[in-house]
């Protein structure tokens, strides 16, 4: 795990001026890579790479990059991890097509790979999580890749003296002639998914590489040619159309057997090793396949908050309990997490606005006080139908084609009457009496958002509004409308749930989920492997039938079987918090003289981009009544935060 930058000059610096340049631009990412940094330059042709280590595999000398092949055809930059690289590096010996080792880093066997079955031959063969560039003299063409899943970031801008890339937007910055002019068609797509989707940035000119992509440039200043190697779309309908046809014990079995192997392939390391245990279903999947491969405890390690409503403490000690792990937990207390609010918008370098960004920072930094490696239990819900939205959303669907639009939309007014606070008290109080009623966090803001819900007219706007915040027509924004990322491909007829997944496969996953984890580990240098995100397994997840994942009003079912073999159900059958913190009552507390500070309407009037009037009578509604306007406003406060943060935006 790494950090990548570099750039392809027009204007042809001198070797001193180019090294200096690089040099720049790789210590904006030192946390990415402490353990070392090296840097190339091609003078003749002005292509310049630039490298952080965090040293995983091979930490020696024989795994420095940038790297070059054995014949001095290709040179490469590379961030991440390719986990089959021992089993490419015996097939390439058996094919008589290995070169003659320097080391036994993943980084030699990937140009060896390069060298023999091409660029686009070679990145098919990966198992992995990687974001690379690389030159090829041969040909004079510099390629950007990124892993099939968007699980590592690489951004890339056009600029009038060349072009620039890097691992995180403060890596290009500092490249001349890079605009730092905001993209407003950016700010509205942020607005409708709190965070910036690809392929955009939050810069104009400057673009996220998507995910399952390669990158192909030319030249200093032509426009790249695109090639797609994967695509979730294809898995996706490949998996709807041939589904599984085995028994629901065979699918359990299976799965089990390959949960296991990925998981175990993501357990190579030369350095200390553990994983995050919230206690739900999928990082305590991940925990239980580990420790049934390993000979000694894993370390594991958990966030638990002083707030019983956001704890999960009780879960992840008991799963660890059972599973026999080394655990470290960590009681948190809102003084903690307030002290990380600051540091957010360096961390992230655009708007974003997932708050589960706070824990999910703490639980990282207290992880690397005792490994470099943590295994994460991400991508479990957009796979296996673990969101409410794919429970309840076909239903939702169902009811709106039966039920006429103007009673929809007086029981959405109804159920709007009273205030979250009102029917969070009327809820607790019902549920004493009623203990067969679910345990449900936050009942009242659920309710404001079904009601939301109501009003929606097809199956994507559904998903949109359980999905996202502000919406179309809320006049948030100071010009134009809130936009919602489109999607890069369509399933056309596939079932309603699916149609939710795939969109959360696409794009909440690697936009907002992959982000958060990438941004927040490798802030205190942490590399977070995430082999529930495995492409082979994906493709399985989605060869399932929809009744294997959810099952009534539970979803993930496969993946809970599973997990039944090794962790007794009764653990972990709670209910799903995803790392959740109290930022209404924070925003309404401690943090209310930040809130009006950012929100001033002098200064807002200033930067043009919100409305005052809108964002003011949502934060009167909050502060008054209990009106649930702390996520919308959680994202609009991100980004004047992130704008003090970056006053040449």
């Amino acid at each position: 795990m790494c950090g990548v930058c570099g750039f392809w000059a027009a204007d042809l610096p001198s070797a001193t001026a180019a090294r200096d340049r690089l040099q720049v631009m790789s210590d904006a990412i030192v946390h990415r890579g402490p353990d070392g940094s090296g840097l190339w330059h091609d003078a003749p042709t002005g292509v310049g790479f630039a490298h952080r280590r965090l040293s995983i595999i091979d930490l020696s000398e024989s795994g420095l990059q940038p790297m070059r092949s054995t014949s001095g055809r290709f040179t490469i930059c590379f961030n991440g991890e390719v986990f089959n690289f021992e089993a490419l590096r015996h097939e390439l010996a058996r094919l008589g097509a290995a070169p003659k080792w320097r080391g036994h880093s993943d980084t030699e066997v990937m140009l060896a790979a390069i060298e023999h079955w091409g660029l686009e031959g070679a990145v098919g063969r990966f198992v992995g999580m990687f974001a690379f560039a690389l030159w090829d003299s041969q040909e004079r063409t510099l390629s950007l890749v990124r892993d099939r899943l968007g699980i590592k970031p690489l951004y890339w801008s056009s600029t009038p003296n060349g072009l620039c890339f890097g691992s995180e937007l403060k890596s290009l910055t500092p490249f001349p002639g890079f605009s730092t002019r905001i993209d407003r068609r950016a700010v509205a797509e942020y607005l409708g998914t709190y965070c910036v989707p690809a392929p955009r940035s939050i810069y104009d000119g400057t673009s996220k590489l998507e995910p399952g992509t390669i990158a192909t440039f030319t030249s200093a200043k032509g426009s790249p040619t695109f090639t797609r190697y994967w695509s979730a779309a294809e898995v996706a309908r490949a998996g709807l159309r041939t589904p599984f046809r085995g028994t629901e014990r065979e699918a359990v079995d299976e799965l089990d057997r390959l949960v296991r192997e990925v998981v175990g392939l993501r357990m190579v390391a030369d350095v200390p090793l553990g994983a995050f245990l919230s206690g739900g279903i999928d990082s305590s999947t991940v925990v239980a396949m580990m420790q049934a491969q390993s000979s000694r405890p894993v370390h594991t390690f958990s966030i638990e908050s002083d707030n019983p409503a956001y704890d999960e403490g009780a879960a992840s000690r008991a799963v660890a309990a059972h599973l026999g792990t080394h655990h470290t937990p960590l009681v948190v207390t809102a003084k903690d997490s307030l002290a990380v609010i600051p540091k957010l918008p360096l961390m992230y370098d655009e708007p974003f606005a997932d708050s589960s960004q706070i824990p999910t920072f703490l639980v990282s930094q207290l992880a690397r006080r005792s490994v470099t490696v943590a295994l994460s239990g991400d991508g479990g819900d957009e796979l296996f139908g673990g969101y409410n939205r794919h429970v309840y959303g076909p239903r939702v669907w169902a009811w709106h084609q039966r039920v006429p639009k103007v009673a929809r939309w007086a029981a959405a007014r109804a159920m709007q009457t009273l205030s979250p606070s009102t029917l969070d008290a009327l809820y607790t109080k019902g549920s004493e009496r009623l203990p067969f009623l679910p345990a449900l966090r936050v009942p009242g803001y659920k309710v404001h958002k079904l009601a939301s819900v109501m009003t929606a007219d097809s199956p994507d706007a559904i998903h949109a509004k359980l999905a996202g915040h502000w919406q179309s027509g809320d006049g948030v924004l100071a010009q134009g409308d809130i936009a919602q990322a489109p999607l890069i491909e369509d399933l056309g007829q596939a079932d309603v749930a699916h149609r939710m997944m795939y969109r959360d496969l696409v794009s909440y996953l690697p936009d907002d989920i992959l982000t958060k984890v990438d941004r927040a580990s490798m802030a205190v240098s942490l590399e977070a492997r995430v082999p529930l995100l495995d492409h082979r397994l994906v493709a399985f997840a989605w060869s399932l039938p929809l009744e294997l994942k959810v099952r009534g009003s539970v979803g993930k079912w496969a993946l809970r079987e599973v997990l039944s073999r090794y962790v007794p159900s009764s653990l972990v059958s709670g209910p799903k918090m995803g790392f959740g913190v109290p930022i209404a009552d924070w925003l309404r507390g401690p943090l209310a003289d930040w809130v009006e500070d950012l929100i001033e309407p002098g200064r807002m009037r200033r930067e043009g981009f919100f409305s005052v009037d809108v964002v003011h009578r949502r934060w009167q509604q909050l502060k008054s009544n209990g009106q649930p306007w702390h996520n919308h406003l959680w994202d609009v406060l991100m980004f004047q935060s992130w704008l003090r943060a970056h006053p040449s935006a």
